[in-house]
């Protein structure tokens, strides 16, 4: 992905509220802002670039945007643009309706009508993530705006779950993606953006078959991340969870790059590692690591973390102790010289 940083602290303080208005016209649409804080505006903002899609994390004193019919006539994106209050709250008109967002919840604006929207309670900043998608990409949604800036959209259920999710990783990991990532990652927000309206709006039949199976594929995945402890959790169990078959579940991974079982096996191995590498937990019993992730017995566990890394559970908690006491002792003398 291709990331663009800006931040007010590094312009002068005449010129920041005037830069910060330029970059949410370019970022969303064209608006008025208004602030009391104006004369020593204080904001930051990161434009993560997906291809066709934008996400921005950003923190701004709290601002009124106005984006009047005039200038929405003058310029369109054709955007739908999605917010995610961290802290804080959105609230104001648009459509005609109030809406009001605060966190755990999504606020979702159109590009094509005008807005009266206020975010940051009183003196306090407000720190979201924001997307936008362009329509194209939402064709089943054209016509149903008016009912989705109204409608609840959680970040605690459904569909919501995983796109809150998916929003918050990307904001915080943009590190671990290259720049043909991006696209990869564009499929991946517009099935989730679309797989929760369709929902909020009951009307799955609207989703293309394609975006269905992603969509799917996606809760599954999720469901296993929150319940590698299980020990019973297998095929039957999952397919059970979202009423679909065993076959149907082992169809959906077809295309995938782990089977089903593989993708159980591979995370409980990967978190159980990460346990054993953190120093803080060096103490924890090897049968409590195992069994947190599933594993029922000591020495299954260890065949298969050899299996997958090379090296037994005790050796790798050793070597990671190791590691770690080098890179602090390194830390020492830089910070000593």
């Amino acid at each position: 992905m291709i990331e663009t940083v800006f931040r007010t602290h590094d312009v002068p303080k005449e010129d920041r509220f005037d830069m910060w208005r330029e970059l949410i016209s370019r970022t969303h649409a064209p608006m008025g802002m208004e602030s009391s804080h104006r004369e020593d505006f204080q904001a930051s903002q990161r434009v993560l670039t997906l291809g066709d899609v934008t996400v921005w994390p950003t923190t701004f004193q709290p601002v009124r945007f106005v984006r009047t019919p005039k200038q929405v006539r003058a310029s369109d994106p054709e955007t739908v643009h999605v917010s995610l209050p961290i802290r804080g709250t959105l609230h104001g008109l648009h459509y005609g309706n109030d809406i009001a967002c605060g966190p755990g919840s999504f606020c979702v604006l159109d590009s094509s009508r005008p807005v009266d929207l206020t975010g940051g309670n009183g003196g306090l900043p407000h720190t979201g993530i924001g997307m936008e998608v362009p329509k194209a990409l939402l064709p089943s949604t054209r016509h149903k705006m008016s009912a989705l800036t109204t409608c609840r959209l959680s970040e605690d259920e459904g569909f919501g779950v995983l796109l809150g999710q998916f929003l918050r990783h990307v904001a915080a990991n943009t590190a671990s993606y290259g720049r043909s990532d991006g696209p990869r990652l564009a499929i991946v927000a517009v099935d989730l953006l679309s797989a929760m309206f369709a929902h909020v709006l009951d009307d799955g039949r609207s989703l293309q078959p394609e975006t269905r199976r992603r969509t799917l594929v996606l809760s599954i995945r999720a469901f296993i991340l929150r319940q590698l402890h299980d020990p019973l959790l297998a095929p039957p169990v999952i397919a059970a969870a979202h009423h679909i078959s065993v076959s149907h579940l082992h169809r959906l991974f077809q295309d995938e790059d782990d089977s089903v079982a593989s993708f159980v096996r591979s995370q409980r191995l990967e978190h159980a590692r990460r346990d054993l590498a953190d120093p803080a937990q060096s103490t924890v019993p090897m049968h409590e690591v195992a069994a947190r992730w599933g594993f029922t017995q000591q020495s299954v566990f260890s065949r298969s973390l050899r299996s997958a890394y090379g090296i037994s559970p005790r050796e790798y908690r050793q070597a990671a102790l190791v590691m770690d006491a080098t890179s602090k002792s390194r830390r020492r003398d830089i910070n000593e010289t």
